[in-house]
């Protein structure tokens, strides 16, 4: 029987952000990010299209055209490329950023 993994284990809760790479294929990449409460992730920008989804908890996700969206679990974002955005957690979250 296979091994089961969870997210959990991916991170170091020790920490206000994690990232860890979930999967990664010839055609894209999914990271697991953690965010611990009132952590950020910095802005930044992308250079392809992303989809972020939160998993658990609760963030808030703005960018530079004034788009400020509360993701709680299950619902998600796309991000367009070379727009500065951030994050922001209410509460210790997890998140999956589709490339």
């Amino acid at each position: 029987m296979a091994e089961i993994k969870h997210l959990n284990s991916l991170h170091r809760t020790d920490k206000q952000l994690s990232v860890s790479i979930l999967f990664e294929g010839k055609e894209g990449v999914t990271r697991s990010l953690y965010l611990k409460k009132d952590g950020l992730l910095p802005e930044h920008t992308t250079a392809i299209p992303a989809v972020l989804l939160c998993v658990t908890g609760k963030v808030t996700y703005e960018d530079e055209k004034g788009c400020q969206v509360v993701l709680e679990p299950g619902n998600f974002q796309n991000i367009e490329p070379n727009i500065k955005h951030w994050v922001k957690s209410f509460e210790d979250s997890q998140l999956l950023l589709m490339k």
